[in-house]
């Protein structure tokens, strides 16, 4: 049997909407490009990848103190705790 650790950050994932569903909030906003999108698990916040030259998932995650983000791309379906660097 395997041991998975529990994140302890997951109690901050909400059932969320996107506030920004066609885009990063930021670069919608500044009219800069993206690489992909994550959408914060904790107020649906859309941010750009770390791949991506505003880095603003990241940002937000620190700035805001919000911990986990999902990808935003078709057909991915994993999560990533910022303050863990792990996947949850």
């Amino acid at each position: 049997m395997t041991f998975v650790p529990v994140d302890p950050h997951v109690d901050a994932i909400r059932s969320v909407v996107p506030r920004t569903p066609r885009g990063c909030e930021e670069c919608l906003r500044l009219g800069t490009p993206w690489v992909h999108l994550r959408l914060c698990l904790t107020c649906g916040h859309v941010g750009c990848c770390d791949s991506s030259p505003g880095r603003h998932a990241s940002a937000h995650a620190h700035v805001v103190g919000h911990p986990i983000v999902r990808s935003m791309e078709p057909g991915e379906t994993w999560r990533w705790c910022y303050v863990d660097r792990n996947l949850v």
